[in-house]
């Protein structure tokens, strides 16, 4: 079995809480608590994986009864969530974070294995090397492929 980190194992366990349900209210210390770790981990778990490049969206409130509700983004108008997507580039976008996006895409069924893996080959570090600027380079093909899915 692969070594996991416990960021993997806290990703892995709220993603199966989150299997067949919209969202999930959760307590950070009773997480904490559950897989022995600071409450900072469990932050930074909902931090970098629970974004909305990858799918969700965060809600919190802070305080006795607080609470962090993490939802899983619903595509209802393609059109929209793919424009929702483009927003979220901005001027650049890493390596990470678009690949997120892509497979956030597959997932969805709003595009096909292959056309994620030429996505991303489009995209990949090796050809961004040849620009001066290669996050900001990657954001604007990017953005443009996501823009030509809604016409096809």
């Amino acid at each position: 079995m692969q070594n996991r980190n416990m960021s993997d194992i806290i990703e892995a366990y709220l993603k199966s809480v989150l299997q067949g349900v919209g969202d999930v209210e959760i307590r950070r210390s009773e997480i904490a608590e559950r897989f022995e770790c600071v409450p900072s981990q469990i932050n930074y778990v909902i931090n970098t994986r629970f974004t909305p490049k990858q799918g969700y969206a965060i809600e919190s409130k802070r305080g006795g009864g607080g609470y962090i509700r993490i939802m899983k983004l619903e595509v209802v108008d393609e059109a929209d969530y793919l424009d929702q997507l483009i927003a979220l580039i901005e001027q650049e976008i890493t390596w990470r974070d678009a690949v997120s996006i892509i497979e956030n895409l597959e997932q969805k069924q709003l595009i096909s294995a292959e056309q994620a893996y030429i996505m991303q080959s489009a995209i990949d570090n090796k050809v961004m090397g040849n620009f001066e600027f290669p996050n900001q380079a990657r954001a604007v093909i990017l953005k443009h492929i996501i823009d030509r899915l809604k016409y096809d």
